[in-house]
């Protein structure tokens, strides 16, 4: 079997989706690997280095043309037209959001896997894209805040003077949440916590955080880990109370997101005026929505009272090298799945990991929580 690697095309896109030492690992399993020219470049691995692992490098066109085709981000319409009937498809395919993605993928024949769909259980954390992507989304966001607060993290002590420590608060404890708090209190922040999942809060105080509790919210977590969405009622309770911490912290990094639904909006207009001009809020569900009711994704909106909304788009490509890391694994475990021990593809969709990634296969869309969104 034939994989193959292309480059990305995605604006700012900078990842890879596998890096030499993984192509070194499936060409010694008897894989054969074509890399498109460049296409690690951006991640710090230059074509030599893919020589050395063994594959071929080659043209888009030879990527494209491969058995199986590894990526990273959605493929365009373009992309997806690139690929033949019975050709397989791993990337991030957007199955709850990207209808047309979708009707396009089955329309082609392709199988696709959606490294978004991997069924969070304990056998496939290996593969677990969505976690190892958000763990640099969630260290990167606070490198950003940092940067842009112009004050110090940790309590610095000088012959000027003692500088009192700043105060983070992340809204939000899933991977990338508690990434983000464990990386403030290692820069010296003191850093509290917030999630509507009550199981979250012994995580935060784990790391050392101090998880603000909202007690007159009952437990909202849902099936798979994540968070349900809450009534009006208690979104109302709940910016409320946020719009009053959010005056005394310095920076607020926000990551609350629910699969398939608009980021619900925690910072209202309100709460941004009660922080002090030269604070800093770092949203990372921008793309959907935001969690700031100011946020523009992509954008640095500053408030009229001076405060900084930040919105950055696909945090993990500006840390390239690592996240490509992470990723190719993800993708080599998965392949570990799809592929037998004398390097055919053989799909056993009687796994549950198989089919619960599985978004299209002989021009059906087999996911289930994306069946209804072809169109």
């Amino acid at each position: 079997m034939k994989v193959g690697v292309p480059k990305e095309t995605a604006r700012g896109e900078r990842r890879v989706a596998l890096i030499p030492a993984v192509v070194e690992s499936l060409v010694g399993e008897g894989i054969e690997v074509v890399v498109e020219s460049g296409a690690g470049e951006g991640s710090g691995h230059p074509d030599s280095e893919y020589e050395g692992a063994g594959a071929t490098v080659g043209s888009g066109a030879d990527a494209w043309g491969a058995d199986l085709v590894a990526h990273v981000a959605v493929p365009t319409g373009e992309e997806i037209a690139r690929l033949r009937r019975g050709q397989v498809l791993i990337g991030h395919l957007a199955p709850l959001t990207s209808a047309e993605t979708n009707a396009a993928l089955a329309a082609a024949g392709v199988t696709s896997f959606a490294m978004e769909a991997i069924p969070r259980i304990t056998r496939a954390q290996a593969m677990d894209a969505l976690s190892s992507q958000a763990n640099v989304a969630g260290y990167a966001a606070t490198l950003l805040a940092a940067r842009e607060a112009g004050r110090f993290f940790p309590m610095m002590t000088t012959a000027a003077g003692t500088v009192a420590p700043a105060r983070v608060l992340v809204l939000g404890a899933g991977v990338a949440g508690l990434q983000a708090i464990a990386t403030a209190r290692r820069l010296g922040a003191v850093v509290s916590g917030f999630d509507i999942r009550r199981a979250a809060w012994e995580q935060i105080a784990s790391l050392g955080g101090r998880p603000l509790e909202l007690d007159f919210i009952p437990d909202a977590e849902a099936e798979g880990g994540y968070a349900r969405p809450l009534t009006e009622s208690e979104d109302e309770q709940v910016r409320e109370a946020l719009a009053e911490n959010a005056a005394r912290q310095d920076v607020i990094i926000t990551t609350a997101q629910i699969p398939g639904r608009p980021a619900p909006v925690l910072l209202t207009a309100r709460a941004v005026a009660n922080m002090a001009p030269g604070s800093v809020i770092v949203d990372l569900a921008g793309d959907s929505g935001g969690n700031c009711e100011l946020t523009e994704a992509g954008e640095t909106v500053v408030s009229e009272n001076g405060v900084k909304v930040i919105s950055p788009v696909n945090l993990p490509s500006d840390m390239a090298a690592h996240a490509s890391q992470l990723y190719s694994k993800n993708v080599e475990n998965l392949l570990g799945l799809l592929v037998d021990d004398e390097g055919n593809l053989a799909l056993d969709f009687d796994d549950e990991v198989v089919a619960g990634a599985c978004l299209t296969h002989e021009g059906e869309i087999r996911n289930e929580r994306a069946a209804g969104r072809e169109g």
